[in-house]
């Protein structure tokens, strides 16, 4: 390793030394607000002034509209659910949705959000696509786009079985590493016509690996479109001189 390698490897871990003793252990920066609702705030991150955060794509919004307040990220309408030093974010994200009636297509939602340098974690969460005659599909921005998806099937509801998610009804891929941002969009091959009777929508999302279970009643229940799910974002300060380490 070169000495001018080793001396940007020193200046990044004093990067790391400096945040996790400012932080103590995950307390807010002196002299500013600790935690927004139930959500602690811990430094680099910071609510109210911007002196609090280390820059402003750590700014952390606190709504106080709601009871308790809730936190989001920066301006956006991402809500944030835990903040960990350890390099993660818990965040909340919608569901999108594909929906049909006897009519035809009845409404339709494409999900997604975009990031300027936090990452969606590929080790930590998984695509999930549920649904009876569904294509779903995930695009986002590596440095370059990139697309993915699922394919989902089945005839009868007899066929489902709580809990599996191989394809029938449920499937789930892995998302591309270093992906700053996604989109999805559907696509059914009959309309959702031979299944309406139990599955009138395809659903799409980004989910932390493990928090959701497939059930079958999921494809009959209306309210699905309106439920939100956690996914884990990455973060990191990023290089920085010994001068700014300091």
């Amino acid at each position: 390793m070169g000495f001018r390698c080793l001396f940007k490897v020193l200046a990044l871990f004093a990067v790391t030394l400096t945040v996790t003793a400012t932080s103590v252990a995950g307390q807010a920066k002196a002299g500013c607000q600790s935690n927004c609702g139930n959500i602690s705030i811990p430094y680099p991150f910071g609510t109210g002034s911007t002196d609090c955060n280390i820059s402003k794509r750590f700014l952390i919004r606190c709504n106080t509209s709601f009871n308790p307040p809730k936190a989001f990220l920066t301006t956006s309408d991402i809500e944030v659910l835990h903040i960990s030093l350890n390099g993660y974010l818990r965040i909340q994200y919608a569901v999108g949705y594909d929906c049909y009636n006897s009519s035809g297509s009845a409404y339709y939602f494409d999900a997604g959000f975009r990031l300027s340098e936090f990452l969606i974690s590929h080790t930590r969460n998984k695509f999930t696509a549920i649904g009876c005659d569904t294509y779903a599909f995930v695009e986002g921005f590596t440095g370059r786009t990139y697309s993915t998806g699922c394919v989902s099937f089945c005839y009868d509801v007899a066929d489902l079985v709580n809990g599996s998610c191989s394809g029938i009804g449920c499937c789930q891929t892995a998302l591309a590493k270093g992906v700053t941002d996604y989109e999805l969009s559907f696509d059914s091959y009959w309309k959702h016509s031979k299944v309406l009777s139990f599955n009138p929508c395809s659903y799409g999302f980004a989910v932390e690996d493990g928090a959701y279970s497939f059930s079958v009643s999921d494809l009959s229940n209306i309210n699905f479109s309106k439920r939100k799910f956690p996914i884990i974002l990455d973060w990191k300060i990023g290089n920085r001189s010994c001068m700014e380490a300091k």
